[in-house]
């Protein structure tokens, strides 16, 4: 049985600003690139049974300098929508809803339609990738591209957990994190791997 490994996409201007970004597809910063191509020796020697990205280009690009091919782009791995809050800082949302908690009350609806999604609505995408990981397990790893709060969901929800307990694993931008399994149980084998 493999391993299910998960890359956060490297550093992006509103990443490092702590700005919201689900659907605003900023390219990796400089550093951001750097951060990518520096996974490549972590990952180097492995074989994958299969490889999702995020459809969103920076991740995508972070795939491509890790050294990770035949990747396949699957709309489920996109960030929580954050509707309304995209572009925002949780520091300013609190000016306004002081007791705001994307991991309770989720992103509101935003202008031009633009949804936001409850932590639920998050994990439900979250199992869907995880099913489909689950039928290549047996052949050997599964590497996930993605982004940070929806891989912490879709952690919580590998671990059995409720989406919303994504918010006991931080995860940095441009790193290796891996879920493996001990006498049959999800475990964190290990998170936050850098070069």
């Amino acid at each position: 049985m493999g391993d299910l490994l998960l890359v956060r996409h490297g550093e992006t201007e509103w990443s490092r600003s702590g700005q919201h970004t689900s659907f605003t597809d900023l390219p990796l910063t400089p550093h951001g690139e750097e951060q990518a191509a520096s996974l490549t020796p972590l990952l180097a020697g492995r074989s994958f049974a299969l490889v999702l990205t995020s459809p969103l280009g920076r991740a995508v690009r972070t795939a491509e300098l890790a050294g990770l091919t035949g990747a396949v782009r699957d709309a489920d791995l996109h960030e929580w929508h954050y509707g309304a809050y995209e572009g925002v800082t949780t520091e300013e949302v609190h000016r306004t809803r002081p007791d705001w908690d994307l991991w309770t009350d989720g992103g509101p609806p935003g202008p031009d339609g633009e949804p936001g999604e409850s932590p639920e609505e998050v994990g439900e995408r979250a199992d869907r990738v995880l099913a489909r990981a689950e039928k290549s397990l047996p052949e050997g790893d599964v590497m996930l591209v993605a982004h940070g709060h929806f891989l912490r969901v879709l952690t919580a929800r590998r671990l059995g957990l409720p989406p919303a307990r994504g918010q006991l694993f931080r995860l940095e931008t441009g790193t290796v994190s891996r879920l493996s399994t001990e006498h049959g149980r999800p475990v964190v084998a290990e998170w936050n791997s850098r070069a």
